[in-house]
């Protein structure tokens, strides 16, 4: 009984101690509504189980307590119970409903997330293609026609659609403050809608391992007004303009400091339908672009030689 009491205190120290450092979590200190959601559908559960958890040491300390064992005659001899359907009943059922209790919730909010949220669905969502490469984070501004390395800005209280591709690896797109993560892969697409409702500097990274220099794969989130980030716009889109040649230097292996390009390498290719762009480069194979451009050199080259051995006959 003494062990017993132990346990019980010692399972319902640990639970405070885990609770009260909840506070210091960053996905239970959401900056957005998604990841609002997502903090509120942890608690909820974590609280649930927490419930769960009581019931059941309740339960085994007072068995414990009422079928201890007693000083009775040596021929006492316990009744013997063949079985009891109440309590297979009982027994079966209350697993369903825990999981029906956690299922609903954790559903709802899947299928919530998955739309901008409802909050500022009104406003066009900002669009912006994600792309890991090993090991650094790419966005591209299609319709700002800008493209960022290792770092991006957004509005905040505005709907942000993350367009995620990987050239090369698979990794995991991740900035907890905003929400959870969502993988990467070459050759497809994912969606991911966040949204920042306080403005600051977030932190963001890869969190699905692809190598040694994964750990220093991180990027930074500024959240900042709708004015500020139309100012940054305006300046970045005066940066200089990205080339092939510099982004076929972007899918080496190895990390890079902060860049700034007006256009993206969506004008040459696009991760999510092409996998293996990042591959024929570090191979030193043409991409489909650049053999496009040889052919069409080496037609024109044919052409000046007809031309000039017309001119010579």
């Amino acid at each position: 009984m003494k062990r017993m009491k132990s346990m019980l205190a010692l399972s319902m120290f640990f639970a405070v101690m885990v609770l009260s450092g909840c506070s210091n979590l960053t996905v239970l200190d959401p900056k957005g509504p998604v990841a609002e959601q997502q903090a509120n559908l942890i608690l909820f559960s974590i609280g649930f189980m927490l419930f769960i958890v009581v019931v059941v040491f309740v339960l085994f300390t007072l068995i414990l307590v009422k079928y201890r064992e007693r000083k009775s005659g040596p021929e006492y001899e316990p009744p013997h119970i063949e079985g009891n359907v109440f309590l297979e009943i009982v027994w079966t059922v209350i697993p369903i409903i825990i999981l029906v209790v956690l299922a609903i919730p954790t559903v709802q909010t899947i299928f919530a997330l998955e739309e901008a949220p409802e909050a500022t669905s009104h406003k066009d969502p900002i669009v912006i293609h994600a792309t890991s490469v090993d090991w650094k984070w790419v966005f591209s501004y299609p319709e700002e026609n800008i493209e960022t390395v290792n770092y991006l800005h957004i509005p905040e209280d505005h709907p942000i659609l993350f367009k995620l591709a990987s050239a090369d690896s698979m990794g995991s797109f991740w900035i907890p403050s905003l929400g959870g993560q969502e993988y990467t892969m070459s050759g497809m697409m994912n969606e991911l809608f966040l949204q920042a409702d306080v403005p600051g500097e977030y932190r963001g990274r890869n969190a699905n391992f692809t190598g040694e220099g994964f750990t220093e794969q991180t990027f930074t989130v500024t959240a900042e007004s709708e004015e500020d980030y139309e100012e940054w716009v305006e300046e970045a889109q005066d940066a200089p303009a990205l080339t092939q040649e510099k982004y076929n230097e972007l899918m080496m292996k190895g990390h890079v400091e902060e860049m700034t390009f007006s256009e993206t390498h969506l004008q040459w290719v696009d991760h999510g339908m092409d996998a293996e762009y990042a591959t024929k480069v570090r191979n030193g194979e043409p991409t489909d672009d650049e053999s496009s451009e040889m052919n069409h050199s080496e037609m024109n080259h044919d052409d000046d030689d007809k031309e000039y051995e017309e001119h010579s006959h």
